[in-house]
C-alpha cells in the first residue's frame, strides 16, 4: 500500500503538469464568422507536461491539436470529418415554436449569425463552435439552462457525443451559473467514460485549459474529487486532490476532505487515513468528534475494540471531548459481544464526565441485557433512567420473552406497546410469529401475520422463512410452499436460508426429488448452495438409507471448493455404520481427518452406536478408549448408547463402572440410563430390578458425593414416555 507521501512525490515527479494560459475568450460580436481558427493561446498541453507516465496525455495533446485543425472531434462518436460536412447548423424561424430555440435563435441572430439561408453563412456543430456558442448564449442571457439546452439539443442533432472539452466548458458555464446539480451529473458522466488509470490527471488538465474564472475552477474541481469518491473510485480521488494541490494549488472544501477521508476508512486503508488526517489538520482544517468516530466505528466493526477504546481516550490530543455518540458506538460494540456488564460500567463513567445518555444508548444496554435472558438488569436500567418507551426498547425485550418460549408475556408486551401509541414495525411481528412458532402455535403465527397484512406491513424474508420453517418441522410441505410462492409474489428474493429449510421440510417427508428440483430452482435464480444445504441433502440421503448416493454428494461438495464440516462427516458415518459397513465409515473418518477436520463427541458416538447394534463391544470399548486418548469429553447420550450396550449382552460390571465413570464426571444418569441397567438386570433374571437398579444407582451418587431421594428419583424415571433411546 502505498503511503500518502509517496503519493504526494508521484504527483511533484511523475507527473509534471505544466498548465499554460487557460481557455481564452473573445467577443464573438467581433469575430469574422467565415475566419474560424482556434487559437494556439488555447493550447491544452506543452511538451512538459508529459513524463514517462503520461503517455495517455502526450496523446490527448496530438488529438487535442488535431481537433484544432478539424474543427473539434466528437469522443465516441462519428468521425470529424464526415460530421463537419452534413452537421450543420440551420433551421427557420417561422417553422420553430419552442420558446428555447427561440431565445438561441434570437440571441445569435442578434449577433451577426446567420442561420436562415443555406447560401450565407452557416454554423458547424464542431468542438470550437459549440463551446462558442454555449459561452455566448450564456454571457448573453445569463441562463446556464438555456446553455445547457443547446448543449444537449446539438448533441442529439450531431447524433454524436460531446467532446470532453466541450462537456468540460458546459460544466464550468452550469458551475458559474449556479447549476452544481447539473454539474455533477457531466461530471459523474466523464468519470465513468474515463475509467483508466490516468484519467483524473486528463480530466484535471481540460478542466483547466477550459476555465475562466478562479473560483469556478476551484468549485469544479472540488466536485470532480467528490465523484471519484461516491464512485468508490477513492485512491483516484486521492491521487487527483494531491495533483490539485501540487499543480495548482487548488485544494478540495472541507466536506470533500472528509468525505475522502471516510472513503479511506470504509476501503479499510486506514493507514493512509491516518496521514490523510494529518493532512486536513495541516490545512487548519478543524476536526470533530463525527471524523474521529469514523475510526472508531471500523475498528468496533472489525472487533479492535482496544484500539477504538484507545483512541476515544486520546481525544483531547486532538483538542475534543468524547461525546455520546462515541461513546454509543463502544458501548454498542460492548453489547453485541455479550458484554452488558462492562458496557454498564462504562455508561456510569461516561455519566461521570458530565455526558448524558441518550434513549439509543440506553436500548442498546437493554438489548443486550435482554440477547443473554438477563431480563432483570435490563428493568433496572430501565428504571434507573426512566427511559422513555421507544419502539427498539419493546422489540428487545419481546425478542428475548420469544427465545425463552415465554410467549404470554411476549404477547401482553407487544399489546401493552400499542397502548402506548407504539405502533409494532416488522421485526416486532416477526418476533412475536416466531415465539408462537417455537412453542407449536403455528395458527396465531398465522394470525400475526394476517394483522401485518392489514396494518399495511410486508413482511420481510425473515418473516416467511419462521413460518416456513415452522411448517417444515410439523411437516405441513403444502402450506410451507404456498408461503414460499407468496414471498416471491410480494417481490422478496428468497435467500439460501429459505431453501435450506425447503430442503430440510421436504428430506424431512422423503420428499428427495422436490429437494433436488430445489437445488436446480437455487442454480437458476443465481443463489449459491452453501455447506448447510449439502449437509441437509446429505442427512436426507442417510435417512432414507441411500448412503453411496450421499458419498457422492460429498465428493461434488468438495469439488465445488466447498469445506465440509464435521456434521457433514458424520452424517456419512452414521450412515455407513447403521448398516454396519465400518470399513467405508472408517474411510469417511480418515477423509475427515485429510481435510483437517476433527471428530467430535456425536462422529465417535455414531460409530460406537453402530458396534453396539452388532454386539461389538470390544471393538466398540477400544474405540471408546481411543477417544478418551485423543481428548473427548463423552457426553451423556455416548455413556448411554455404551451402557445400553453392555446391558443387552449382560455385561453389568462394565455398564456398572460406566456409570461410576459418568458421575465421577459430573454427568448424572437420566431415564434412558436406568432402563438400560433395568434390561440388563432382567436378562440376569434379578429379581425386582428396578428396586435393585434404584439401589445401585443411589449408592453410586452417594460415593461421589451426589445426594438424591431415591423415591422421588424413581418417580421421576418412572413417568409415562420417558423411556427413550437418546
Amino acid at each position: 500500500m502505498k503511503s500518502l507521501s509517496s503519493i504526494l512525490n508521484e504527483c511533484k515527479t511523475g507527473a509534471k503538469l505544466v498548465f499554460r494560459s487557460p481557455f481564452i475568450y473573445h467577443s464573438f460580436r467581433n469575430i469574422a464568422l467565415s475566419s474560424t481558427s482556434v487559437l494556439e493561446d488555447s493550447c491544452l498541453l506543452s511538451d512538459d507536461f508529459i513524463s514517462c507516465d503520461d503517455s495517455k496525455l502526450l496523446e490527448a495533446k496530438h488529438s487535442s491539436f488535431k481537433a484544432r485543425e478539424e474543427y473539434g472531434v466528437f469522443s465516441g462518436g462519428k468521425d470529424v470529418a464526415e460530421v463537419c460536412e452534413k452537421d450543420v447548423l440551420y433551421f427557420n424561424s417561422e417553422k420553430t415554436e419552442v420558446p428555447e430555440v427561440m431565445d438561441i435563435f434570437r440571441i445569435l441572430t442578434n449577433c451577426g449569425w446567420n442561420l436562415t439561408s443555406r447560401n450565407g453563412y452557416s454554423i458547424k456543430l464542431n468542438e470550437f463552435n459549440i463551446i462558442r456558442i454555449i459561452d455566448y448564449l450564456f454571457q448573453e442571457s445569463s441562463s446556464a439552462n438555456l446553455a445547457l439546452y443547446f448543449f444537449k439539443w446539438s448533441e442529439s442533432f450531431i447524433g454524436s457525443k460531446h467532446t470532453i472539452r466541450s462537456v468540460c466548458r458546459m460544466i464550468h458555464v452550469l458551475t458559474s451559473g449556479n447549476m452544481k446539480h447539473r454539474t455533477m451529473d457531466l461530471l459523474l458522466r466523464l468519470v465513468r467514460e474515463n475509467v483508466d488509470e490516468e484519467s483524473p490527471s486528463l480530466l484535471l488538465a481540460v478542466l483547466y485549459e477550459t476555465h475562466s474564472e478562479r473560483n469556478i475552477l476551484e468549485s469544479v474541481c472540488s466536485m470532480l474529487v467528490n465523484c471519484y469518491i461516491k464512485e468508490n473510485m477513492v485512491n483516484k480521488a486521492l491521487k487527483l486532490t494531491c495533483q490539485m494541490k501540487n499543480l495548482l494549488s487548488i485544494y478540495p472544501s472541507d466536506r470533500v476532505y472528509h468525505a475522502l477521508l471516510r472513503g479511506l476508512i470504509g476501503s479499510q486503508q486506514l493507514e493512509l487515513a491516518w496521514e490523510w488526517l494529518d493532512e486536513i489538520q495541516s490545512r487548519g482544517m478543524g476536526l470533530n468528534a463525527s471524523t474521529i468516530s469514523l475510526f472508531i466505528h471500523n475498528y468496533c466493526k472489525e472487533g479492535d475494540l482496544e484500539s477504538g477504546w484507545k483512541l476515544l481516550c486520546q481525544m483531547r490530543k486532538y483538542g475534543m471531548k468524547p461525546d455520546v455518540v462515541l461513546y454509543t458506538i463502544i458501548i454498542d460494540t460492548l453489547c453485541k459481544m455479550s458484554r452488558p456488564n462492562l458496557a454498564t460500567s462504562l455508561l456510569f463513567k461516561m455519566i461521570h464526565f458530565g455526558i448524558s445518555p441518550d434513549s439509543v444508548l440506553l436500548s442498546s444496554v437493554i438489548d443486550g441485557y435482554c440477547k443473554l435472558g438477563h431480563m432483570e438488569e435490563a428493568i433496572n436500567i430501565l428504571k434507573v433512567f426512566k427511559l422513555q418507551h421507544n419502539i427498539f426498547m419493546y422489540n428487545s425485550f419481546i425478542s428475548m420473552l420469544c427465545l425463552d418460549g415465554d410467549i404470554v408475556k411476549a404477547s401482553r408486551i407487544f399489546h401493552e406497546m400499542t397502548e402506548f401509541g407504539l405502533l409494532p414495525d416488522c421485526f416486532s411481528y416477526t418476533s412475536i410469529i416466531g415465539g408462537y412458532c417455537k412453542v407449536g402455535d403455528i395458527q396465531k403465527g398465522f394470525l400475526y401475520l394476517g394483522k401485518m397484512f392489514k396494518v399495511g406491513i410486508k413482511p420481510s424474508v425473515t418473516t416467511y422463512t419462521t413460518l416456513i420453517d415452522a411448517c417444515c418441522k410439523f411437516g405441513t410441505m403444502e402450506m410451507a410452499e404456498c408461503l414460499f410462492s407468496k414471498l416471491m409474489t410480494d417481490g422478496l428474493l428468497p435467500d439460501v436460508v429459505v431453501y435450506n429449510t425447503l430442503v430440510y421440510g421436504y428430506g424431512k417427508k422423503g420428499q428427495l426429488q422436490k429437494v433436488f428440483e430445489l437445488l436446480d430452482m437455487m442454480k437458476s435464480s443465481n443463489v449459491c448452495p452453501d455447506v448447510v444445504t449439502y449437509n441437509t441433502l446429505i442427512h436426507s440421503l442417510v435417512i432414507r438409507g441411500y448412503v453411496n448416493e450421499a458419498k457422492s454428494v460429498l465428493d461434488e461438495l468438495i469439488q465445488r471448493g466447498f469445506s465440509p464440516d464435521v456434521v457433514t462427516f458424520t452424517n456419512l458415518i452414521d450412515g455407513f455404520s447403521k448398516r454396519g459397513s465400518f470399513e467405508e465409515a472408517f474411510l469417511v473418518w480418515f477423509y475427515m481427518s485429510e481435510h483437517q477436520v476433527k471428530p467430535d463427541v456425536v462422529t465417535c458416538s455414531a460409530i460406537l452406536s453402530g458396534y453396539c447394534r452388532q454386539r461389538r463391544m470390544e471393538e466398540a470399548n477400544a474405540l471408546f478408549q481411543k477417544m478418551l486418548g485423543i481428548g473427548l469429553n463423552p457426553d451423556l447420550r455416548l455413556y448411554n448408547i455404551l451402557i445400553h450396550g453392555f446391558c443387552n449382552i449382560g455385561n453389568m460390571d462394565d455398564a456398572c463402572n460406566l456409570v461410576c465413570r459418568m458421575v465421577q464426571c459430573s454427568i448424572l444418569p437420566n431415564n434412558v440410563t436406568h432402563r438400560s441397567l433395568v434390561l440388563g438386570f432382567e436378562k440376569k433374571w434379578v429379581k425386582k430390578p428396578v428396586e435393585s437398579v434404584g439401589f445401585i444407582l443411589q449408592e453410586i451418587l452417594q460415593r461421589y458425593g451426589t445426594n438424591v431421594d431415591i423415591d422421588e428419583y424413581l418417580k421421576m424415571i418412572e413417568q409415562p414416555g420417558r423411556y427413550k433411546t437418546s
